[in-house]
């Protein structure tokens, strides 16, 4: 009988350790999902729930929350707001100072690409910071890139602990106390990074390593806003260093040249993207990247600029929104070690469909390559 129960009891300690391990070690596993609850589907408890307001900080199944949080389904709402909610029928909403965190186990060191939806509820200006210590950034969400308000927007971080936590904050003290940034479809990947090749200096050249977008059913893109370091980047090799975000498309809802993915530039020259490649001084190179439209009724005038040491580009392009493309070539001499090259539009453009959405020339297929002079 003793020898029984301690049977007993070892299988149930085997068992915990088996989940405790699970929990914890899972991070050696290839991120790439929904956090818990990261759609916000598992609604809180009615007794938790004051009209919309969601009592105690633990009552949202998944998070922590602090300050007003509001659990929101999509939709019209009182007083003739309508909330647009992208994935599933419900969302969050941050009031003044409000937060909501979730702990992830994850790799010390590897880079992640955090996406999610994030919509301003007012005409204000609305800011949404997103952290994972040591590492934070702040979101300006006045721009709307789609007319629904539903934009999905991709940060990445590198860390340095085995478990983060993962922090949505409206840092705002808005004069309407009912305003606050919605979220929802809050999705985790790893990333691998890129290396250049001997047949192209360039890293990620294709941009076929990024954030996935997890709204299967959205032809919306996913966001890359501004200032982000290469080597936190959720575009792996590239910075994003404009006032505004590059939009990261897909093949599934976009044209895209070569390959599952490109970069549209969605905001004039407030949208670029570089990357420091390593060169020799002295040295001819030969640059060609592919330019077109995404095949979503984006049309006019375009013209993508090219930067490469001392030398720029302009590769005019005329779009129908048809899904065209071509390839341009260059040639530059380096004059250091490191070469920084740059993209930007120069127009700004909106789709015929959709006076709204902001969008812009396609680049794809980024290759450096030395060449005799």
């Amino acid at each position: 009988m003793a020898s029984s129960r301690s049977y007993c009891l070892l299988l149930l300690l085997l068992i915990a350790l088996d989940s405790f391990s699970c929990h914890v070690l899972g991070a050696k596993k290839h991120l790439d999902g929904f956090l818990n609850n990261g759609n916000f589907e598992e609604s809180p408890k009615p007794s938790n729930m004051k009209k919309t307001v969601i009592k105690g900080t633990r009552s949202l199944p998944g998070w922590e929350t602090k300050g007003l949080v509001e659990f929101i389904a999509g939709g019209p709402q009182p007083g003739g707001m309508y909330f647009p909610v992208a994935h599933g029928v419900h969302a969050v909403r941050l009031g003044n100072e409000a937060a909501i965190s979730q702990t992830v186990a994850v790799k010390p060191g590897s880079l992640y690409a955090l996406s999610f939806v994030a919509s301003r509820t007012c005409a204000q200006n609305e800011v949404l910071t997103v952290s994972v210590p040591p590492q934070s950034g702040d979101l300006p969400l006045q721009t709307l890139y789609c007319s629904n308000g539903g934009d999905t927007y991709a940060w990445g971080f590198k860390p340095n602990t085995t478990l983060v936590k993962i922090t949505f904050h409206n840092p705002g003290a808005q004069e309407d106390p009912a305003c606050g940034p919605l979220i929802d479809a809050v999705h985790l990947k790893e990333l691998h990074p890129p290396f250049p090749t001997r047949d192209n200096l360039v890293k990620n050249p294709g941009f076929e390593e990024g954030p996935r977008r997890p709204l299967t059913h959205s032809g919306n893109g996913i966001l890359l806003p501004p200032k982000q370091d290469d080597k936190v980047s959720p575009l792996p090799g590239w910075i994003i260093e404009s006032l505004k975000s590059v939009k990261y498309i897909d093949a599934q809802h976009y044209n895209v040249p070569v390959g599952k993915s490109a970069v549209e530039l969605v905001a004039g020259r407030e949208s670029a993207i570089a990357q420091i490649i390593r060169t020799v001084p002295g040295k001819l190179y030969g640059l060609t990247f592919a330019v077109g439209d995404a095949k979503n009724e984006c049309h006019g005038s375009m013209a993508v600029v090219a930067f490469a040491a001392k030398d720029s580009f302009t590769v005019p392009f005329q779009s129908s929104g048809t899904g065209k493309f071509k390839n341009a070539s260059f040639k530059f001499r380096a004059v250091s070690a490191r070469t920084r090259l740059t993209f930007f539009s120069s127009n700004y453009h909106t789709r015929k469909d959709d006076y709204v959405s902001l969008c812009g020339p396609v680049i794809d297929q980024v290759r450096v390559v030395p060449i005799k002079a």
